[in-house]
Order: structure tokens, then C-alpha cells, then sequence
């Protein structure tokens, strides 16, 4: 699946190509979810920016393997990848691609030697559960790789692949722009769409193909057994059962009146010690995002961090839709129905996710709840989202009201506008939400 090649348009590209010039270049290891392009991306980047490369795969090529467990010399190793791929390897010119390295753990350590002894040669790796695995001690070299996350395509990237026409209009969206209603029907329309095809590679290609819901959500469900088979195969220490419980219960959770994580609702009586490593295992593996509770919204926000309390959302919108079985006329016929909170919260976690550089939170006491809170700098801003038109919650006008943020945004499906002490954000424009403060 993840092979498939579709041409769409990834920012991780130019982070990429950043590294390439970068001189403090160590090798190049992508962690993310399974599907989410990793393959397509590192092929992208090295037919685009390089004079060659070199593709090795860790799962379909067994006898390589056996080069890196006799050798630890780069150069050597260099010399045998020749061989095989039958191409003179050229330091700078030839990117050496490495996927699914996880299956052989001797070419992960490895990548330490390259960086010691052979930098000239660029080097980029990926594997599934990538995440899980560098979260254990002693398996990977610390300090000698770069890691990038590589995410479902967000918003705007999905934008540009399906509507290119209407992605233009969207590139072009200043602060405090009047948006023509035309246009913000528009968007809406293609951010209902997201919402029901979400970002996974091959649901995107899909759509862009057949225009066919029922093959989207054919390869939703085939992608959430693709995953829940990996949980059985990768485990290691972590019981397998208890991550499918846990993975399972995630619309159920978020369903709750306050979304927070309870392990009495996984399974009846279950406490943090039985589950704990189970979630620590699918946020690791990219599956997961999870979102704290702060006791304050003050600067540094890590350091009020309540680690007993937290939301967990999924990686991608489209698959938690697919997982909750929201109809998608309910989605496009504007109908009200359960789940619409919570799946336009997982939403704009997503596209806020990578924007800044401390990962959101959220707020609650017994006064009420900020859905997600900002560090931007020294700002803390508080963030309201809304499925719909709805008016803004009390908790978050009396926090404005008391402590006068520089910066506080409303997402709903109003128009892009200044609204008293806040600003309100369209729901389309998340993605842009740093460039638009």
C-alpha cells in the first residue's frame, strides 16, 4: 500500500532537503505510523534532489541483513550495497535509502558508523514502529541520526492534491483577510471532505481516482487491521492485548463529556499500571497523539504538566471517523450528531501538531475546560474549537475576560474574523495557524 506512487505534494520534503545542506547532517531516520508515505517520501526526495539513489528494503531483501551483521565498517558496507544495486554510490550525489530497518536492528546501529566515519555519504531510513523501538534503551544510536515525524498529509497538503485550483486561493490567505463567501463555502466543503477521506496516503489517491466513498472506507477498515495486526507482531515486552484494548477504546474515550483518559473504561477495575505501557507504546509508535492537562496556563507549559491526566486522540481524522461509524451524510448534510466535538478537536490537534514548538495541552478545573492551550514564546493561548457555528463556551470568555491574552482563537465554521477579545479561525485555516497570529 504504501508503495503506491501518487504525485502529492509533502512539506516534510522541505525538511528534507534543509538536512541535505544542513552542516550538521548525521543520517536521517523518519519515525511515523504505517502508511503514512514514508516509502514514497524518501523515493520523492531522492529522484528529486539527488543525481541517484539506492533502495534497500530490510523486509523484502533478507540476505541483506547478513552485510550488516558481519560488518561495521560504513565503508565496506558501502562497497557491498554497490554490488547489489549494481551503482556506483557517490557521497553527496547517490542518496542511500534504507526501509523498514527495524527488521534488522545490526543497520540501525549502524547509521553511528556512518556518522563517524563516512558523514560524506547521505544516508535516510524508515520503518514501521520505528518509534517503539528507539524508545527502548540501547537500540539505536543516541545523538548520531536526525529523526523527523512524518504525519498523515494534513489539511493543506490534502487541499493541494485533490483541489490545486482552490489550494492556490487557500496558499494566498493573509492575516485578517476578508474571505469571499464563494471561497469559504468552498473550503468548508473540502474540510467536510477531510474529514470523512482524512490524510492517509492511499485514501487520498483513492479519491482523487475513483471519487468513491465506499472504497475509502474499504481501505479504512483494511488500514485499522493492518494496524491491530501489528500490535501482535511488534510487542516485545508490551502485552498485545492490552494495546488493542486500548487503541479500541479510543472513541468511547473521546465520546466521554470530558474526553479524558480513563482506564476504568477500558477495561472494568483497569488501573495505570496495567495500561501504561500499552499507551506509551502507540503514542512511541505514532498512533496516538497525546494531549496533558496543565494545572496552570503559564510559561514554561511543560512544567505544569499533570502527567496523570491526558486526552488521547488518533493520527488521523479520517480513520478515527471510520472507528467512531459516523455516517457521512452526517457530516455533509450539516445534521448534528454525537461525535462532532470530539472529531473536530482530533482535527485541529492534527494540523497544529509540528507548528510549534512545544506540543499543545489542554486546561480543566472545576470551573470549566480550554480544549487546547498554545505556548508561542512566552503567549499562552487559549484555543476554543467548535463543530459548527455554536457560540464561544463560558470558560473560555471568562478566561479571556480575566487574564487579556495577547493572541486567543476561536475554530469553528465562521469566517476568518475578529470576534470581541479573541480572533475566529475557520476551521480550514488551522494549518496556518502560526503565520496567521
Amino acid at each position: 500500500m504504501e508503495g503506491e506512487v501518487i504525485c502529492m505534494r509533502r512539506n516534510a520534503i522541505q525538511e528534507l532537503i534543509k538536512w541535505k545542506s544542513s552542516e550538521e547532517r548525521k543520517p536521517m531516520v523518519l519515525k511515523g505510523a504505517r502508511q503514512v508515505g514514508k516509502t514514497w517520501l524518501m523515493k520523492e526526495f531522492g529522484q528529486s534532489c539527488y543525481e541517484s539513489f539506492v533502495y534497500f528494503n530490510f523486509d523484502e531483501e533478507d540476505e541483506l541483513k547478513s552485510i550488516f551483521e558481519k560488518n561495521k565498517n560504513p565503508h565496506r558496507i558501502i562497497e557491498l550495497l554497490s554490488f547489489i544495486a549494481e551503482k556506483k554510490i557517490v557521497p553527496g550525489e547517490t542518496l542511500i535509502i534504507f526501509d523498514e530497518i527495524q527488521e534488522c536492528p545490526e543497520a540501525l546501529n549502524t547509521l553511528k558508523y556512518f556518522k563517524e566515519n563516512a558523514n560524506e555519504y547521505h544516508v535516510i531510513a524508515a520503518g514501521s514502529l520505528l518509534g517503539t523501538l528507539l524508545a527502548q534503551p540501547k537500540s539505536y544510536p543516541v545523538g548520531m541520526v536526525n529523526l523527523l515525524d512524518i504525519h498523515p498529509l494534513n489539511f493543506e497538503e490534502f487541499l493541494d492534491a485533490v483541489e490545486p485550483a482552490l489550494y492556490a486561493y487557500y496558499d494566498n490567505i493573509q492575516k485578517n483577510q476578508q474571505i469571499e463567501e464563494i471561497f469559504h463555502n468552498r473550503l468548508l466543503e473540502a474540510y467536510n471532505n477531510y474529514l470523512i477521506i482524512g490524510g492517509m496516503p492511499e485514501c487520498v489517491a483513492s479519491w482523487i481516482k475513483y471519487k468513491d466513498p465506499s472504497k475509502i472506507s474499504r481501505i479504512q477498515r483494511e488500514l485499522i487491521e493492518v494496524y491491530e495486526n501489528d500490535f501482535s507482531k511488534h510487542n516485545g515486552k508490551v502485552n498485545s492485548g492490552r494495546i488493542l484494548m486500548v487503541f479500541r477504546s479510543i472513541v468511547s474515550q473521546l465520546a466521554k463529556p470530558n474526553e479524558k483518559f480513563m482506564y476504568g473504561a477500558v477495561r472494568e477495575g483497569g488501573r495505570a499500571r496495567d495500561f501504561e505501557e500499552a499507551i506509551e507504546w502507540l503514542v512511541s509508535a505514532g498512533m496516538l497523539n497525546r494531549v496533558y492537562n496543565v494545572s496552570k496556563m503559564e510559561h514554561p507549559l511543560s512544567a505544569f504538566d499533570r502527567l496523570d491526566q491526558f486526552k488521547l486522540f488518533l493520527f488521523d481524522t479520517g480513520l478515527l471517523k471510520h472507528m467512531a461509524g459516523i455516517d457521512n451524510s452526517a457530516i455533509l448534510l450539516k445534521k448534528e450528531y454525537q461525535f462532532k466535538g470530539p472529531l473536530t478537536e482530533n482535527y485541529v490537534l492534527q494540523q497544529l501538531k509540528g507548528q510549534f514548538e512545544v506540543e499543545p495541552r489542554y486546561f480543566s478545573d472545576k470551573n470549566g475546560e480550554i480544549d487546547f492551550v498554545i505556548q508561542y514564546g512566552t503567549e499562552i493561548i487559549p484555543v476554543e474549537t467548535k463543530g459548527g457555528e455554536d457560540k464561544s463556551a463560558p470558560s473560555f470568555k471568562r478566561y479571556i475576560a480575566k487574564n487579556q491574552p495577547e493572541y486567543a482563537i476561536r475554530f469553528s465554521k465562521r469566517g476568518y474574523r475578529k470576534d470581541g477579545d479573541f480572533t475566529n479561525i475557520p476551521v480550514y485555516l488551522a494549518c496556518k495557524t502560526k503565520e496567521l497570529l
